[in-house]
């Protein structure tokens, strides 16, 4: 439920507040009432609008002006962003019984817009001011951004994944990650007292990391303000414009994780300068985790690789020599994907394949992270707690089904299959 902005009105001095474009206002009417008053009436410039909310059985006077009940409302919303600070105004009336004018309260409001947006259509455009931001549904008639799993590597010289690195080190690398926007209009002087936050949850943080794309006169610089132990990010120089983020995936979805992650964009009011400041309107955006997708046995393999063993009974020569259509290396075989690789999806990709590890020790231990890993390909490894690896841990007791329908329920990308030792 968003944050209910209330106004304290006054009818000694004006008061002075910020909105956020076609947000409610609550004006607190009741601390300014004057002794003696009976009624009042609420008169504003044209851009802003007047709601007085009320019971059915409350009803406007003749002179349509409203008996000061307690349960009445006045609510203000305004749907053009200001042009100058305090460019529009409320007025409230206190009148007596008699009808004359006890008093009058003064609102002065600034209005700004602040959105913060992603690819809600999954079509590779970030449409601003889309609709339940915060909701995110499956299909092809379903909405939400997408976020992959940054698990490649396209920095040259780098030691393991992008998602490994603090840095973006090449263009490429802005690829494989997804945009956010934040977009603020307003006067910029008004800014300089309230201050536009960006954050997430501390439960996502460790789950993706967000970096903020800095123009200057040589080029551009990435620099990373949220994700592990970064909680939330205070814009500088915020004005009418445009913020651009990079965010990326640095888990796949798994027990414990939805792949739903959240991102938010609050404007504070600071009325201190070491305040920590009230939040008086919050945009929210949430991204999936693209799942990592285990491809069935069935498919037909690309490229297979192969040690050549010759240890004793460990030897696999009469494997090697009924397929003399190999192409014969010092240790490597190679057949015209592995039957060792993934993949992950994303709208703006066919796929991106990845080479799923294993907690062998055998000669193919550390060959695709450190020979098949870059651009474009992505390395992923899973294993147990406490290093309780077991020799069926090299794959040889997981499968995928192709793609099938179990008690009516279609299972469309086919169903993992764990063995466990005999005689379970």
């Amino acid at each position: 439920m968003p944050q209910r902005h209330v106004v304290q009105m006054s009818t000694s001095h004006a008061s002075y507040s910020v909105c956020v474009l076609g947000t409610e206002v609550f004006l607190d009417t009741r601390r300014s009432t004057p002794k003696g008053a009976t009624s009042f009436d609420v008169h504003a410039t044209s851009a802003v609008t007047v709601h007085i909310i009320h019971s059915p059985m409350t009803k406007p006077m003749i002179n349509s002006r409203w008996p000061l009940d307690p349960d009445i409302e006045v609510v203000v919303t305004i749907d053009v962003t200001s042009r100058t600070v305090n460019d529009n105004k409320v007025k409230i009336s206190y009148y007596g019984r008699e009808g004359n004018e006890l008093s009058v309260a003064w609102l002065y409001l600034t209005c700004v817009d602040i959105s913060l947006d992603v690819d809600l259509s999954r079509n590779g455009r970030v449409k601003s001011k889309g609709k339940d931001k915060a909701k995110w549904t499956w299909g092809p008639d379903g909405q939400g951004a997408v976020l992959l799993v940054n698990c490649d590597r396209d920095s040259p010289g780098a030691g393991g994944t992008d998602s490994g690195q603090v840095d973006i080190r090449t263009s490429a690398d802005l690829q494989d990650m997804s945009v956010m926007l934040l977009r603020t209009q307003g006067p910029s002087a008004i800014f300089a007292e309230y201050q536009v936050v960006l954050h997430v949850p501390e439960s996502d943080a460790d789950k993706v990391r967000v970096f903020h794309a800095i123009r200057s006169d040589s080029h551009p610089h990435y620099k990373p303000v949220l994700g592990p132990n970064k909680l939330s990010y205070v814009l500088d120089h915020v004005g009418g414009g445009e913020n651009t983020f990079y965010v990326e995936g640095l888990a796949f979805p798994d027990v414990g994780f939805s792949g739903l992650v959240s991102f938010s964009a609050s404007l504070l009011e600071v009325p201190h300068k070491n305040s920590p400041g009230t939040p008086i309107f919050t945009d929210t955006v949430v991204f999936r985790v693209a799942p990592w997708i285990m491809t069935p046995n069935t498919q037909q393999p690309m490229e297979v690789f192969v040690c050549s063993i010759q240890q004793g009974s460990d030897s696999n020569e009469v494997f090697l020599e009924g397929n003399h259509e190999l192409k014969h290396g010092e240790m490597l075989l190679v057949v015209a994907s592995s039957t060792d690789r993934d993949v992950v999806q994303d709208p703006r990709y066919e796929r991106v394949p990845i080479a799923r590890g294993t907690p062998q020790n055998r000669g193919l231990k550390d060959f695709a992270f450190k020979k098949i890993l870059g651009p474009d390909f992505g390395y992923v490894t899973r294993e147990p707690p406490g290093n309780d690896i077991s020799s069926l841990d090299s794959f040889g007791n997981l499968d995928v089904s192709p793609p099938v329908t179990v008690r009516g329920k279609e299972y469309p990308l086919g169903r993992i299959l764990i063995g466990s030792p005999l005689p379970w």
